[in-house]
């Protein structure tokens, strides 16, 4: 590769990269896993980054490690604590331009063993509590002249499994919820995506961690990224990724 070229290349990463200093993301779920490490990612990018989640001593710990960063705690079930967050990151930073959707449970029973309260905290979870988050930053991003609103889902969202009842309902509906809020928000220059990551290494719902095939809670910063820097005239509405060489069946 010639060194002018080498250099266009570097100059047109470096302008993306860039791009995203001095922009504002409120990240739910940010106190571990994905969250975290997507929080990581767009603080080390410039990006100032709203830190919610449900525990307040935790998130004071990270916003002081992180730096360029706000502890917001809250829980996406009440949407009085995510219209606060967005006002106080607002107040703080100046605006909101992206929201990571990422707060999520898992309970992984057969139906007829689901209790009513448990089906309806994996659907508050992870479904009705992105609709709250989406509600609440809308506006805020309609402020600043556009925004991005990325859901992190995943393959049961379009995958059925035995025991995943509740889970694979609420993945499959936040597919649905991303597809029609895109359509609902493209005219308003705030973009929708949706990431589907599979098995991941993390102790999400009480998962063994270690396993070298899973796919890394970085891989998945990494597509946040690459989706924000993307070009404002294509919406990737749907990102699937997919271990490389899990166990054969």
């Amino acid at each position: 590769m010639r060194a002018n070229t080498r250099f266009a290349l570097f100059f047109l990463q470096y302008e993306r990269m860039s791009g995203l200093r001095g922009k504002v993301a409120l990240v739910t779920g940010a106190s571990s896993g994905i969250g975290l490490e997507v929080a990581k990612q767009l603080v080390a990018n410039g990006v100032g980054v709203g830190l919610f989640a449900r525990s307040q001593a935790k998130l004071a710990r990270l916003a002081a490690e992180l730096g360029n960063s706000l502890a917001l705690p809250g829980d996406v079930t009440r949407y009085e604590d995510l219209e606060r967050a967005v006002q106080q990151l607002e107040a703080h930073f100046g605006g909101l331009d992206f929201l990571i959707n990422n707060a999520g449970i898992g309970i992984f029973k057969p139906v007829h063993e689901l209790t009513p309260e448990e089906w309806q905290q994996v659907l508050q979870t992870n479904l009705t509590g992105s609709f709250y988050a989406t509600k609440a930053a809308v506006p805020a991003m309609q402020r600043r002249g556009g925004g991005y609103i990325i859901n992190i889902g995943s393959l049961a969202g379009k995958n059925a499994f035995a025991n995943g009842a509740a889970y694979n309902a609420s993945k499959f509906g936040l597919l649905g919820f991303s597809e029609a809020a895109m359509l609902d928000l493209r005219y308003h220059g705030i973009r929708v995506s949706s990431i589907l990551p599979g098995s991941v290494d993390t102790p999400f719902a009480g998962n063994s961690t270690g396993a070298p095939w899973k796919i890394q809670p970085q891989d998945i910063a990494q597509a946040v990224l690459y989706l924000l820097q993307s070009d404002p005239r294509i919406i990737p509405s749907q990102l699937d990724l997919r271990p490389s060489q899990p166990p054969k069946k």
